[in-house]
């Protein structure tokens, strides 16, 4: 598989391209500083900004899919980061005829919010509002276009190590603070662009 990797610098992003090129796959890292990842065999870097479509483009030729780790680190402000990048991505996916996206968004966006556990659901209305409006829209976006596309959420991210042992489901029953290693949700995605389950689905991942 040909793997185009948005947001390859983060924690979960890093995962998922260690993960992919140990698997065999050819990955393309599409990163805003490409001296912030190591080369490795296998791997292309491709630089551009997460919203600028020309270079999406360019990046996603001979692409067989896209997966999308973007994210705003330790901020609480989105910048629309999530909305300006699909809204650039999935014309360039169109244009170039990739048709499968995996995006990790967050469990407690949109509807997933009823399921969450009462102090983790208050720690999302008071922290993380803006940020998951942004994701919301930018899912909403996506639910127009013709992609096959799949939206990952998991619970609270840790460093922890790679289990391979994790629930998903498009619900899930939680309990107080769940989490999941980023190496874990990298695990998931590839997974689910192997052998698709979730397709114009949601998948919660939580231990």
């Amino acid at each position: 598989m040909k793997l185009l990797v948005l947001g390859a610098t983060g924690g979960t992003g890093r995962q998922l391209v260690s993960q992919a090129l140990a698997a065999g796959h050819q990955v393309t890292a599409y990163v805003r500083n490409p001296t912030n990842l190591e080369r490795a065999p296998g791997l292309r870097i491709a630089a551009g900004d997460a919203a600028d479509a020309a270079a999406l483009e360019r990046a996603l030729q001979g692409q067989d899919a896209v997966a999308s780790t973007i994210g705003v680190r330790n901020s609480f402000r989105s910048g629309q980061l999530f909305s300006r990048s699909m809204r650039a991505l999935a014309p360039a996916m169109d244009r170039r005829g990739v048709r499968r996206l995996v995006l990790m968004s967050s469990f407690g966006v949109g509807e997933s919010l009823r399921d969450a556990p009462p102090l983790l659901r208050l720690h999302y209305r008071v922290f993380l509002h803006g940020i998951f409006a942004d994701k919301k829209a930018a899912e909403d976006y996506l639910r127009t276009t013709d992609l096959d596309w799949t939206f990952v959420y998991p619970v609270l991210l840790t460093d922890g190590p790679h289990t391979g042992s994790y629930r998903a489901g498009e619900r899930l029953a939680l309990e107080g603070w769940p989490k999941i290693s980023r190496a874990d949700v990298a695990d998931f995605i590839l997974a689910e662009l192997r052998r698709p389950a979730y397709v114009r689905k949601t998948a919660v991942l939580s231990y």
